[in-house]
């Protein structure tokens, strides 16, 4: 399912505005340099941001995102002429029927979950389905990279009203004040309620839910979706928070 937000024509037309310059996306475009990626599958793609920067390059890419407000925002960027948006979850893009090498139809050499894709997909069943799809459309030797929260760093607890209220000018002339917070801690899911107040108007929100893996539970699950692991790291934009995992189809 798609997270609320994104839902909503208005609140997804506020992603960019809110998530500013993104400077967790370049390492994703740099390890995309340094693979040789040529064809990309970016899952959970949102408004398209990383993938129009893909395209840019010249890289063939295919953004895949369950909230068709999200993906409206995306297709009005430049370069989303060259990406090919589809609707819906990873299963989107599962091949029907393999081909003879036991193969997908679709074959990237690089797929990528940024930002809160992995702890937004919530259920164990559909984030294995999800790793699966990765490992079968991905050609022999291609990546999955990905980044997670670390469970022990506890980042929710700073999600407090005081902590992460905003206010913004909007280019519609339009103010807007909007803050966080945690609903339910029920480890390993995390629950949490966005506020948006246009002005004077009533608040609108939207609740999401995140789940918390450990190293050890993503590792395990990368290995049942015949994933090796070859690298677990840092994010640079929040060193010593998350876990960044590369993981590549043996072949």
């Amino acid at each position: 399912m798609a997270d609320p937000a994104f839902e909503d024509p208005r609140l997804a037309r506020l992603y960019d505005l809110l998530e500013g310059a993104r400077p967790d996306l370049g390492p994703y475009l740099a390890l995309a340099a340094r693979f040789g990626a040529t064809r990309v599958l970016d899952l959970g793609c949102g408004t398209g941001t990383f993938a129009c920067l893909l395209a840019r390059r010249a890289v063939a890419v295919t953004g895949v995102d369950p909230a068709r407000a999200s993906l409206d925002v995306a297709r009005g960027k430049p370069f989303a002429d060259r990406v090919r948006w589809v609707a819906g979850d990873a299963s989107a893009v599962a091949p029907q029927t393999p081909d003879r090498s036991g193969g997908s139809p679709l074959q990237v050499d690089l797929v990528t979950m940024t930002g809160n894709v992995a702890q937004a997909i919530v259920a164990e069943e559909e984030w294995r389905g999800a790793l699966g799809v990765a490992r079968t459309v991905l050609a022999p030797g291609g990546r999955l990279v990905f980044e997670t929260r670390r469970p022990d760093r506890e980042a929710w607890r700073q999600w407090t009203p005081d902590a992460t209220r905003r206010h913004l000018d909007l280019p519609t002339g339009d103010h807007l004040e909007v803050w966080t917070e945690v609903l339910d801690v029920r480890p390993p899911l995390v629950t949490f309620r966005r506020h948006y107040r246009f002005g004077t108007e009533p608040p609108l929100w939207s609740d999401s839910t995140l789940r918390f893996r450990t190293r050890g539970e993503v590792e395990a699950t990368l290995a049942e979706a015949g994933l090796e692991v070859e690298g677990v790291g840092d994010a640079p934009d929040r060193p010593g928070l998350e876990y960044v995992f590369v993981a590549r189809r043996p072949g």
